[in-house]
């Protein structure tokens, strides 16, 4: 994995990662939470330390760069034919590159990370994993693009086995992925964070089920909406995590990325075979840029908290809202669970415009009144960003798939970004009070 260093380099590496556990011990009891805070699990106190120097070493190079240089090469010259010095072509392995994987184990606290070339194409090699007569329980509350990819490619195409299993905020989860488990059953798949209700995924528990039952089965999360800042699946049992790297990790919505990040070395091993052989690789321009949001992603998930907590208050007591659903309000069905398992809530929440008040074309009159808010797709952006799941999922899902899902015309999707969180408000306000 750390190929692209030398020994040297990968011996600071760890000694970097032990000062910061020290220091993680030294001022834990130092940390001062306030009252939205209060009852989370501990903060990564040295995440930031992590976020902004692992991969990184300036006495590595000759001119001591602080900043990684970028290596736009897509081949390398040999010492000799059939012995490379590190790397022999593009495709299989750049320097930019692997620094970023080595930042992503560490952000995730995980041996061993990929990147790739989109969220989607880490999802992809993930799902590689299960053959033809394979069986995936996989949430009905996940990605689009997983639904798509499971519903429309893995069982057409490659005839493995899939069952969606629905669940709600009051669902034993763990329960549920027990009672699908087949025989052939390989992997289980949950959005850590669902998209766009909002449901809080029970990884310790149906983890624990999955080793009691059947410890082979690999359990894939999705933590795209929670990041690695706030939740660390790997360490609640979870086998693979995949970020879009898109998101949250990079954070300034100039990169489409995708990231895996495991424990396993055999699992590591199977997916760096398919990264090399589809070739969905990022370029080293695409990785220096995320390995750039990255430094930032601790100061930006707590404003992201910060504002999404003041919006979400904001609209839970407005009279043309009718409900509130942000994991970080005690009004959340899972709250308590929320707060059980991450150190906080990211900017995602929903809101549910009043029906009384409303028709068919409100949500798009409150929509196309936003101006500091964009009307786009995606999320984790330093800027907020609004939608209308109802409309805007993809096309293949059918309008009653989406009743099913709870998806309704009224249903306003929010990504609170770290503007100035007083504008934000104003703006919300403004609109809903044009919607009558």
């Amino acid at each position: 994995m750390f190929s692209w260093t030398s020994s040297h380099q990968f011996h600071k590496m760890k000694v970097l990662a032990a000062i910061c556990l020290v220091a993680l011990n030294l001022i834990n009891h130092v940390t001062s939470e306030d009252d939205d805070h209060k009852g989370w699990q501990p903060k990564d106190a040295s995440f930031a330390t992590r976020a902004i120097h692992v991969g990184e070493n300036p006495d590595y190079y000759r001119f001591g760069p602080v900043v990684l240089p970028i290596y736009m090469t897509s081949t390398y010259k040999e010492d000799a034919p059939g012995k490379p010095r590190t790397y022999k072509y593009g495709r299989d392995g750049n320097p930019t590159r692997a620094s970023l994987e080595l930042l992503l184990a560490s952000l995730d606290e995980g041996k061993y990370g990929l990147a790739f070339a989109s969220g989607t194409a880490a999802i992809t090699a993930v799902a590689e994993l299960v053959h033809t007569g394979g069986h995936v329980i996989c949430s009905n509350q996940v990605y689009g693009g997983t639904y798509r990819y499971f519903d429309l490619l893995a069982h057409t195409n490659h005839k493995v086995e899939v069952s969606f299993i629905p669940i709600k905020y009051d669902t034993n989860q763990a329960e549920e992925v027990r009672k699908a488990i087949k025989p052939n059953t390989k992997m289980v798949w949950f959005d850590g964070l669902s998209n766009p209700l909002m449901i809080v995924c029970d990884i310790p528990r149906i983890a624990a089920m999955l080793k009691k039952t059947n410890k082979d089965i690999i359990f894939v999360i999705d933590n795209t909406f929670v990041s690695p800042y706030f939740s660390k699946p790997l360490n609640m049992g979870a086998d693979i995590v995949i970020h879009s790297l898109t998101k949250y990790i990079n954070g300034h919505s100039d990169v489409v990325g995708g990231g895996i990040i495991t424990n396993h070395r055999e699992l590591y091993e199977k997916l760096k075979l398919y990264q090399i052989t589809a070739g969905a690789v990022p370029s080293p321009f695409d990785c220096s840029q995320v390995i750039r949001g990255a430094k930032t992603l601790e100061v930006r998930m707590q404003q992201h908290m910060k504002n999404a907590l003041k919006v979400a208050k904001f609209l839970e007591g407005h009279k043309y809202v009718e409900r509130v659903v942000y994991p970080g309000l005690k009004s959340h069905p899972q709250h308590e669970l929320a707060k059980s398992l991450w150190s906080g809530s990211s900017g995602m929440m929903i809101f549910y415009l009043n029906s009384s008040i409303t028709n068919e074309q409100s949500a798009d009159s409150f929509l196309t009144s936003l101006r500091i808010i964009a009307l786009g797709m995606s999320l984790g952006g330093v800027e907020s960003l609004a939608e209308l799941p109802f409309k805007m999922l993809d096309d293949w899902m059918s309008q009653s798939h989406r009743y099913n899902m709870g998806v309704t015309e009224n249903l306003i999707r929010l990504s609170v970004g770290i503007e100035w969180d007083a504008s934000l408000i104003w703006e919300l306000d403004n609109s809903l009070e044009k919607l009558v």
